[in-house]
């Protein structure tokens, strides 16, 4: 099969391949069991898996990573969703008495999809995306991620590529995780400085500088919002009236065709704006975050109960992984350089340079069986191109530990004073949020 090719056709047969060798069935099971700090965390954890023919199957839950292993290897799901964590087992859900199976905890999570951005982006629409408009996700996740870690003070946060047009963050932090629904409203409802299809904005110094960044090469030229009749319609109606009919900013838009000279003409009228004006005397700005600030589903961050799509799930349309994103080279994610499935399985039979030395090294090692078969599974992806993915998902889960190991500390009597802080400091915020927004 052509490495550039995937058929979606081909998936029922590339699946059980891609679970039995290539899914990183350890780093999944370390992540989602936190160093085992809490018991039954990880055995009290919804999956639901999506099969051939949309057959959908919730409450799955499961003891251990090998019986993760075995279940995942047996149903080769075309889609994994990754739930709460439960009072009880999810698969035992219809055993427990009404009302005493409750969803505890779950990570802060958030989605981005990049058809909420229809109205601002002219190159694309629906599901489809390119590189111009895929500025907008690399946007996202600066002024997501500045927000998170500066704003409230969360450390662990995943990244993931949805797999088609969008990317989900996981905030993976103890205090993050523990979140009422009200608590998770109130951040989501924070970060949500547009409410699209409503002029409607507030200030944010932070997240205007990350905008302010990518606007020139974004909006007016890749997006040419003022190149174009229709759009630039779109871009007037913002403007006050009084600076329209005053300073005549159609009839001047008639005399000058060029996008980036109209642009300052608009920001030269606003800056004329804040020496008089009381009132939209920042239009200009509003207008750049009305065509990039982010747009979250509010309703996937509030639910504590929430499904999302987990990290190295296959998406049966494109056949692209979710894969984590590498932060510090987020501007040169390029999504459609993403293995594909059969991409990846392609790779595993095409001869490697250091296969014979690596072999070598195997006849000198005494191993298990078990530790044998886990050491050539991980040989295997680190054959293809999902091997750098991983190894970004290796240095994610190497930061929690260190907080891992400071859960242990604590129970053993060991207090970081830095964190009770932190925590409530967090708390103190959030109660301030709930209370105005």
């Amino acid at each position: 099969m052509p490495s550039s090719d995937y058929d979606p056709a081909c998936l029922p047969d590339l699946l059980p391949l891609y679970y039995r060798r290539l899914f990183p069935f350890a780093q999944y099971y370390r992540w989602l069991n936190y160093g085992g700090v809490q018991k039954n965390y990880f055995q009290n954890r919804e999956f639901s898996f999506t099969l051939k023919d949309d057959i959908y199957v919730r409450y799955q839950s499961f003891s251990s990573q090998s019986e993760l292993e075995k279940e995942m290897q047996k149903m080769n799901p075309y889609k994994i969703d990754i739930g709460a964590v439960y009072s009880h087992r999810p698969n035992q859900h219809n055993t427990v008495k009404s009302g005493s199976f409750q969803a505890l905890e779950k990570e802060l999570v958030f989605d981005i999809d990049m058809t909420d951005y229809d109205d601002v982006r002219s190159c694309c629409s629906a599901a489809d995306i390119c590189s111009k408009c895929w500025t907008l996700m690399t946007i996202a996740i600066r002024i997501l991620d500045r927000s998170l870690r500066q704003d409230f003070g969360f450390h662990h946060l995943l990244w993931v590529y949805s797999g088609r047009r969008g990317v989900h963050c996981w905030v993976c932090d103890e205090a993050a995780r523990k979140l009422s629904a009200a608590a998770r409203s109130a951040v989501a409802e924070y970060l949500s400085l547009i409410k699209v299809k409503q002029f409607h904005f507030s200030f944010n110094i932070n997240s205007l500088t990350v905008v302010e960044r990518y606007f020139p090469q974004y909006a007016l030229q890749d997006q040419n919002i003022l190149g174009r009749k229709e759009s630039e319609e779109k871009v007037l109606a913002l403007v006050p009236e009084d600076i329209l009919s005053i300073f005549k900013l159609q009839e001047i838009f008639q005399e000058e065709r060029n996008p980036e000279r109209r642009w300052r003409h608009i920001e030269a009228q606003a800056k004329k704006k804040q020496t008089t004006a009381k009132k939209w005397q920042y239009f200009e700005k509003e207008i750049m975050l009305q065509y990039c600030y982010p747009r979250l589903d509010v309703n996937v961050s509030k639910g504590v109960n929430h499904l999302l799509k987990s990290p190295f799930s296959v998406h049966p349309k494109t056949g692209r992984i979710s894969v984590p994103i590498d932060l510090k080279d987020v501007e040169k994610f390029d999504p459609f350089a993403v293995p594909t499935i059969s991409l990846i399985c392609e790779e595993l039979d095409r001869p490697k340079a250091d296969e014979d030395e690596a072999k070598s090294e195997d006849a000198k090692e005494k191993e298990n069986e078990q530790d044998s078969a886990e050491k050539r599974k991980i040989r295997d992806y680190k054959r293809t191109s999902l091997a750098k993915y991983v190894k970004y998902f290796d240095q994610f889960l190497a930061g929690m530990a260190d907080s891992w190991k400071g859960k242990l500390r604590r129970q053993s009597g060991e207090f970081n004073t830095g964190d009770i802080f932190t925590n409530f400091m967090l708390d103190l915020f959030l109660c301030f949020l709930i209370f105005f927004l």
